[in-house]
């Protein structure tokens, strides 16, 4: 993500707890120009929403198979 330096400015405090909470790196850029990167001091990444309802969900009975139910969308007329 890139921002501008008057905007950094202005929002510095909410910038580094998002930089620190979803190990994030913006680039702050003055007239257009590149002019610093700020990224979070942690050596490791946050975890991923990938992945994280695994285990969680558990089928009963065949998935496959056909309802008998009626739906109104079915009916002619």
């Amino acid at each position: 993500m890139r921002m501008k330096a008057s905007e950094f400015k202005s929002k510095c405090l909410a910038v580094m707890d998002r930089v620190h909470d979803y190990y994030g790196e913006i680039i702050i850029t003055k007239h257009g120009h590149d002019v610093a990167m700020l990224v979070p001091v942690v050596s490791h990444p946050a975890k991923s929403i990938f992945g994280f309802l695994k285990n969680s969900v558990r089928i009963n009975g065949d998935i496959i198979k056909p309802i008998e139910e009626n739906w109104e969308a079915d009916k002619n007329g």
